[in-house]
């Protein structure tokens, strides 16, 4: 049973980490590491992946004012049409798996840390379970890339319903995560936090309605320039979790059941 020991009443056996728990709040907990390691990790993987796909020539630069080349056609830079191509593929593959492993387990930790402060543990489970629905769309989009260069509609069809798990249900988490933010108001820092991510939140949407409308309106470079800061944008604000794990110590309690002594 994963437990955060700031929000269990104290027992008998409580008194054994209370000194850890002191110096936990008096500096930095490794586990507010977990988020920024989430963000650059995450990052640094998409950015090889874009490197990579421009130096094969797969793809154009972001800066480039047109999607196509006068030679051979290089693709808008889309990040799953930069990793739709190996080397590419294969890195951009690993990636997303690895990061929708840690950033469900960061959403765990986050409910695990919200659970039994906030007014509204129903709304506490339903952002866990958004998050997860949308890590799970970062794995579908990591193994089944953009097909619609190969017309395989079955790939192309799974690769949709990733993008839009893992950005629907990605901008859905961030309004929930601001308002519970304020609502649970950890360690009185919550207004402040919450209103930095309601400002990244509603940063995060226009970005959204900006890619969605500018590949509609085929104006390709500019829609991955919005995807490319809609995903940064996000990695950004799952890394402001950083401020409440900071004061938390999180650990694995296990116990043995009664039966296993019959």
């Amino acid at each position: 049973m994963l437990r955060d020991d700031t929000n269990s009443p104290k027992t008998a056996d409580d008194t054994l980490v209370e000194s850890t728990e002191t110096t936990t709040r008096r500096t930095l907990s490794w586990w507010g590491l977990l988020p920024p390691f989430f963000t650059l990790s995450t990052a640094s993987g998409l950015w090889i992946v874009y490197f990579v796909a421009v130096q094969e020539e797969r793809i154009v630069p972001l800066t480039s004012n047109t999607w196509r080349s006068n030679g051979p056609a290089l693709y808008p830079p889309y990040i799953s049409i930069a990793g739709n191509f190996p080397p590419a593929s294969c890195i951009f593959s690993e990636v997303m798996n690895l990061s929708a492993f840690v950033g469900f387990l960061t959403g765990i930790l986050r409910y695990v840390q919200l659970k039994g402060r906030a007014d509204m543990p129903r709304l506490n489970l339903c952002s866990l379970a958004v998050f997860s629905a949308g890590c799970f769309g970062m794995t579908l989009l990591g193994n089944f890339q953009n097909s619609r260069l190969f017309q395989v509609l079955t790939s192309l069809a799974i690769h949709n319903l990733g993008t839009f798990m893992a950005f629907g249900l990605g901008v859905v988490y961030c309004w929930l995560q601001s308002y519970i933010t304020l609502k649970a108001n950890l360690n009185g820092e919550g207004k402040k936090v919450g209103a930095v991510r309601f400002l990244m939140s509603g940063c995060i949407t226009v970005c959204m309605i900006l890619y969605f409308t500018l590949a509609f309106q085929q104006q390709h470079v500019h829609a991955a320039q919005s995807q490319w800061t809609l995903v940064m944008l996000f990695l950004v604000f799952i890394a402001t979790f950083a401020v409440e794990f900071r004061h938390r110590c999180f650990y694995l309690l296990c116990t043995e059941s009664p039966s296993s002594h019959n």
